[in-house]
Order: C-alpha cells, then sequence, then structure tokens
C-alpha cells in the first residue's frame, strides 16, 4: 500500500511486544487513556497488526480468540494524519482474515459503525461508559449465607466458569490473565462463588470490571464495594445499556460521559446463560 503522506509504502506486519513504546504514543495521540502497562495486558492474551511507513507505526488493530467459534475485535487506531485514505479498512481486513469462520464481535464509536457494517456487522446493544471520582457509596445488603471475599488462586476456574457463561463463550484465558493485574473479590454463599467483581489500575485512574452476578442487587453489592475502597479517586466502569445500573452510577458520582459505544457481531452472537450476567464489562476492547 503506497502512503499518500508521500512518507513511503505502508507494511503490515505481527505485532511484537518491542513495539508496544510505540504504539502507547499513537493510542496517545489519538486521545486513548490508556498506559504502557494497558497494552502489555491486551497483547499478552490477545493478536496484533501494525502498519508502518517511513516515519514508523502509524495504524494497530487487535484480535482475541475465544475458542474455536468466538474472537474479539478492537484497538482499531490510525494515526491522525493517515486518517480517511483506507488504512483502517485495510487494517480489520487483515484482522478478520487471520479470525477465519469465527464470530466476531467489538464495540466501536459512532464513526467506526460504517465501517465495520461495510465487513458484514450488526448491532447487538449499546455500552455506557461511566466515569469520574466516587462521593456516595450506598451499603447493599447481602442475603443470608453471603459475604464478599477476596479470590485466591483456587478460585480460578470458578471465575472462569461465570466469566464463560455470563458471555457464552470460552473466557479461562481472560480470567487467569486477569487474576495477575486485578483486585478480585467474589460473593460467597455459604462456600459457593455466585458473583464476582475486578478492580485494575487503567488510564488515568481505576476500571471496575468485569461485574458477573446473578441479579442487580449483587452486582450493586460488588461495585459498591470498590468504589467505596477507591474513594476520591478516578474511577471507570463500562456497563451494556440492558444492565440498569447507569442512573445508580451516576448518584454514586461515576457519571455517562456523552459518547455512546455500539456493540456489533459479524456471524451468529454468543448465547449467555439466562441465570448470570455480565453487568461490566473487563474493558470496550475484550468484552
Amino acid at each position: 500500500m503506497k502512503d499518500p503522506n508521500g512518507s513511503g509504502t505502508v507494511h503490515f506486519r505481527s505485532m511484537k511486544p518491542e513495539d508496544l513504546p510505540d504504539v502507547h504514543k499513537l493510542s496517545l495521540a489519538t486521545l486513548w487513556p490508556h498506559r504502557l502497562e494497558d497494552w502489555k495486558f491486551i497483547l499478552e492474551i490477545g493478536e496484533g497488526i501494525v502498519a508502518e511507513d517511513g516515519t514508523g507505526i502509524i495504524g494497530t488493530v487487535m484480535y482475541w480468540f475465544h475458542g474455536m467459534d468466538y474472537a474479539w475485535l478492537g484497538m482499531t487506531i490510525v494515526s491522525p494524519d493517515h486518517r480517511h485514505q483506507g488504512l483502517g479498512r485495510d487494517l480489520v481486513s487483515r484482522a478478520l482474515e487471520a479470525t477465519g469462520d469465527r464470530t466476531v464481535l467489538l464495540h466501536t464509536t459512532a464513526d467506526g459503525v460504517p465501517l465495520f457494517e461495510s465487513f458484514g456487522f450488526r448491532p447487538t446493544g449499546w455500552v455506557h461508559r461511566h466515569q469520574g471520582s466516587v462521593f456516595h457509596y450506598p451499603f447493599v445488603p447481602l442475603s443470608a449465607g453471603e459475604r464478599i471475599r477476596p479470590v485466591s488462586p483456587r478460585d480460578e476456574a470458578a471465575l472462569a466458569e461465570m466469566a464463560s457463561r455470563s458471555s457464552g463463550m470460552p473466557r479461562a484465558t481472560v480470567i487467569k490473565h486477569l487474576l495477575t493485574v486485578a483486585d478480585i473479590v467474589a460473593i460467597d454463599r455459604y462456600g459457593e462463588l455466585i458473583a464476582f467483581a475486578a478492580l485494575r489500575k487503567f488510564g488515568h485512574g481505576f476500571v471496575i470490571g468485569p461485574v458477573i452476578a446473578p441479579d442487580v442487587d449483587r452486582a450493586k453489592a460488588l461495585i459498591a464495594h470498590w468504589a467505596g475502597s477507591r474513594a476520591g479517586s478516578f474511577v471507570r466502569a463500562d456497563v451494556p445499556d440492558t444492565s440498569g445500573l447507569s442512573s445508580w452510577l451516576t448518584d454514586m458520582g461515576l457519571v455517562q460521559v456523552d459518547e455512546t459505544v455500539q456493540a456489533m457481531a459479524r456471524g451468529k452472537p454468543p448465547l449467555p446463560d439466562a441465570s448470570i450476567t455480565r453487568f461490566a464489562l473487563l474493558s470496550q476492547s475484550l468484552g
């Protein structure tokens, strides 16, 4: 591909760990909040493609496999100086070729919807981003026999099972890596884990997610636990429009930002277990 800006031919290749400082700079140039550590985490569990010319890396896209049937697509970034020239389309096309016949899921802003619709993606819902400093965190009581406790490595299988049921696709690899970068608490009911929520450093502060629970009250109890532990800090949570949490989060100080994100799928979307729900995402890129 010829670079219209005259910086030479554009080459596409696999993303490598040594590229991360440069792709981090690219994301900062487009006002994405990711830290270098956030990039390291997502590359450890996925694959990436970079576009580069004589000036360096000018575009990225990433994808993550979830078993043989599903994949997520994300981190599609094009340098501001190289937009509207087909580079994003070339990156997405290469990523979709790598995912094969899998159903591919993603989240995108309104600007990205036409591009992904042209590849056969269809809307499946919305995601609301809430963020701010927590100034009020309500006490949410649990039922008899239930308590919130930190998880340990021996809980990994139970967490993976809940994450997989709530998303309708395998999530064991994601959970294994999440345990290395996040603090996680779970609701224990007479020795059985029935819900959990993670908190980790991200961007300008902290992100709460995923939050997986059988009902909204237990999801609120977990979110309130983490929000209370980080009162006064910058906290973010990305919640599906079906979560029923938006007004509650806003009252707590985590206001909804103007930009709503479109969830999309190419292929048959996964079917989550109706008895357990993903109330907050791990991230917009990872679902």
